[in-house]
């Protein structure tokens, strides 16, 4: 797995998740959701990910978005 689907789905599941607790616990929860959207579309701009810098750590292979 590369770096980009590792981010990819990790953003996915942060979303479900923060849906699901929205829905079920809180609907403060749709902050980490909003949270995620916006750290997708800095990372597109600017090229900085946390989450890439992370997996990159781990291991994981770049692929063309993060390198």
């Amino acid at each position: 797995m590369s770096i980009d689907r590792a981010v990819m789905l990790f953003a996915g599941f942060m979303v479900l998740i923060s849906l699901a607790l929205g829905f079920y616990v809180s609907p403060y929860w749709y902050l980490l959701a909003a949270f995620v959207g916006l750290n997708l579309i800095q990372a597109s701009l600017t090229g900085f990910c946390p989450a890439a810098m992370l997996f990159k750590r781990l291991g994981l292979k770049p692929g063309p978005a993060f390198n």
